[in-house]
């Protein structure tokens, strides 16, 4: 019996924070796969770059400004991405932002406020709009956000961040209750330390580095296609009886 084979061929998604990092690196990987990409970040410049590579890789990609604070634009956006192919079948919810890295003590409002806007606001509000376009058309759909192993465990010096996670855990657990009998898988990845330059105050700082390291089975800091195959399995059919799951991976940061 042949192996099967993860494929998205006749699907579409909209993964936001693709203009590089995490993002950019699952979009690519589902185009790869078959998938017709929609591409959201705050700035267009860096989606159409990500674009050009699917479309030279011979895949097809539509890139849409959007800052997924925005009620309107994440409206928007799904608009887009209908007009252009149709349907909207999977939702990698990525965009977020990390503008405070302190004791939690100091955080000021306007980080506080922005981290939650985007980080959790954000992943709602995107969750909400394509469900609603799920439902309209009676189709089933997979909703894949991108948490971390900060919102599992305590996470000095970032814990406004961290509790922005551990909402999205939560937030993954109970919409895959409520949307399940409507056959709209929703699942979480939380990676470890990833490569990219969202996590360069953690990644460029030598003292938490090798405190990290130190405790990972693997001693190594992951690229961000380590995290794309993990969405790919998430977004396809492959996973179909999987929902309300959060599946770590962190070189076996967190095993110990």
């Amino acid at each position: 019996m042949s192996q099967p084979i993860i494929h998205l061929e006749n699907k579409v998604a909209i993964v936001t924070g693709a203009s590089r990092g995490i993002g950019e690196a699952i979009a690519r990987t589902y185009a790869k796969a078959g998938a017709k990409v929609v591409l959201a970040s705050r700035k267009l410049d860096g989606l159409l770059e990500v674009q050009k590579k699917i479309e030279a890789d011979g895949g097809e990609a539509l890139a849409v400004a959007c800052h997924t604070g925005s009620k309107e634009q994440i409206e928007a956006l799904v608009a887009q991405a209908i007009a252009r192919f149709g349907k909207v079948d999977v939702l990698v919810n990525n965009a977020a932002t990390n503008p405070y890295f302190g004791p939690m003590m100091l955080v000021e409002d306007v980080a506080w406020d922005k981290t939650f806007e985007v980080n959790v606001k954000g992943y709602f509000y995107t969750t909400r709009a394509v469900v609603k376009h799920l439902m309209d058309r009676n189709a089933p759909g997979a909703i894949v956000n991108v948490a971390s192993v900060a919102g599992q465990m305590a996470m000095p010096l970032q814990g406004v961040y961290a509790m922005t996670k551990a909402a999205v855990i939560s937030m993954t657990k109970t919409l895959a209750m409520e949307l399940g009998s409507a056959n709209v898988r929703v699942n979480a990845i939380a990676p470890g330390l990833v490569d990219t330059k969202f996590a360069s105050a953690l990644t460029s700082n030598d003292e938490i580095k090798a405190m990290v390291l130190s405790r990972m089975a693997t001693k190594q800091i992951a690229e961000p296609g380590d995290i794309a195959g993990l969405a790919l399995l998430l977004a396809s059919d492959q996973s179909r009886y999987m929902t309300g799951e959060c599946v770590v991976i962190d070189g076996g940061w967190t095993v110990g």
